[in-house]
């Protein structure tokens, strides 16, 4: 069941939520689609430069996997989660995109689930693999932003 416990199946079913929501009340102008396109762009370049600098460290990108190597240099430097940064900021921008001001509720929800369920589990693993160095790096480089 680990397989299908991936967080791009998460933000799928959060976004399929935001959709949904639309049929209850739609809102928004177009100054707010364009920034909802912006979000959805910066969202997706976030991830798509951590998945090459973990790349790079030749340690994995997937969840419930052990890491082989401490990233923390690049984007990093800024963020200890920017994949899932990037998941936020694709849907809150999706929801301002399909102006589903209801649907924008689910972002916090969304973030807090994505932080119990896989980011606590993740840093448990990097600090078992890490020791001091993950924890100097926890405290220099906040979770989020």
């Amino acid at each position: 069941m680990k397989t299908l416990d991936l967080p791009p199946l998460w933000l799928a079913l959060a976004a399929f939520g935001a959709w949904v929501s639309r049929s209850f009340w739609t809102a928004g102008t177009p100054w707010l689609q364009l920034m909802g396109t912006g979000l959805i762009l910066l969202g997706l370049l976030l991830m798509a430069v951590a998945v090459f600098t973990m790349t790079l460290s030749r340690t994995t990108v997937i969840p419930h996997r052990k890491p082989t190597a401490l990233v923390t240099g690049g984007i990093f430097a800024l963020t200890r989660n920017p994949i899932y940064l990037g998941d936020v900021l694709v849907l809150a921008g999706l929801c301002l995109r399909w102006q589903a001001p209801l649907g924008l509720i689910l972002v916090p929800v969304f973030g807090i689930w994505i932080a119990r369920h896989f980011i606590h589990g993740e840093e448990a693993r990097l600090h078992a693999a890490f020791g001091g160095a993950f924890a100097e790096y926890a405290t220099r480089v906040r979770r989020w932003v």
